[in-house]
């Protein structure tokens, strides 16, 4: 397969460092020098639907395709504030879809999972164009009343059109069961049977943990994408990666190599947005022509659960 259009979208409302130093204890400095953020966009007037539905009309456009010849919907997203029904069948209607569509949840991992679901669904015959839609709010999974979750993230959407090609080569899918490094749980309904009820638990993030744990799986996953491949680092072009935190992208490119030029981040700006992240940043550098027919293109994810993967490209438009 192939991408033949791209989309994104963000909320209105940027929030610097020095916003958030405002009732936060934190600052500038002390942000900055530990994750690389300095702004995010954040909801507050728009809500995230309204993100999805401009990141894939944004996508369908760029791809040349009516939205009645999209075969599947893929969406990836980690919560939203309907629980059921998915966010797939929300958007599906306003972006003008008719065909039939399924939500995932691998956390910031859910863009690559997605292109290994299409890639698969591709090659059994069931679809030829495929929309992959990553919309994400984790602002409103923070305790906003502390720093440690709460600066890192901002909302936002990307999305890409699929169709039949040759630019899809290879993608490693990792699951390590460790839920207590990176988990929010919502509450449920109480019954009359239960002993205990449990109310939810805003983001819960173990950062020693979770830096070693991203920067050695996703580490391993690109250097298995690499040799199964027959390719060393200086053959790659760019090493798009999960833009979660400035220090784990370095972490990762310690141990693959290649200059750092070749990976290029947008997390200064946007804050760690989820699976969405990889899919704005492609959205970015093909408007800035910064991708080539060509360029062999690794990207590598990595989420709650623990889960991480990486998948290899070589380029074509």
């Amino acid at each position: 397969m192939k991408i033949i259009g791209t989309g994104s979208a963000l909320p209105t409302l940027t929030v610097t460092n020095e916003d958030l130093a405002g009732f936060l204890d934190t600052s500038d400095e002390w942000i900055t020098t530990r994750t690389g953020i300095q702004a995010r966009h954040l909801l507050s007037t728009e809500d995230l639907y309204d993100l999805a539905v401009d990141a894939a009309v944004k996508a369908i456009k760029a791809s040349g395709l009516r939205p009645e010849q999209i075969d599947f919907l893929l969406v990836s997203n980690v919560a939203n504030r309907h629980v059921t029904p998915g966010l797939s069948c929300i958007v599906q209607k306003r972006i003008g879809l008719s065909c039939a569509g399924l939500d995932i949840n691998v956390a910031c991992a859910g863009f690559v999972n997605a292109l290994m679901l299409a890639d698969g669904m591709m090659k059994a015959g069931h679809a030829k164009n495929i929309l992959i839609l990553c919309a994400e709010e984790p602002t409103k999974y923070c305790n906003w009343k502390e720093r440690d979750c709460s600066v890192l993230f901002g909302d936002g959407a990307g999305a890409v059109v699929l169709t039949e090609g040759n630019a899809f080569k290879d993608v490693k899918l990792t699951m390590i069961s460790d839920r207590d490094v990176l988990y929010y749980e919502r509450g449920m309904e109480p019954t009359p049977f239960e002993e205990k009820y449990i109310v939810g638990q805003p983001l819960v993030m173990k950062g020693k943990e979770l830096f070693r744990t991203a920067v050695t799986e996703s580490a391993k996953d690109i250097n298995t994408v690499l040799k199964r491949n027959g390719l060393q680092h200086d053959d790659i072009d760019w090493f798009m990666l999960h833009q979660a935190n400035k220090r784990i992208i370095e972490g990762i490119r310690n141990i693959v190599g290649g200059s750092c030029l070749k990976y290029p981040t947008i997390i200064e700006k946007y804050g760690n947005t989820s699976s969405a992240s990889i899919p704005i940043m492609l959205d970015e550098m093909i408007a800035d022509n910064k991708i080539k027919t060509g360029d062999k293109i690794v990207m590598s994810a990595f989420g709650a659960g623990f889960v991480s993967a990486a998948c290899l490209w070589d380029w074509e438009f």
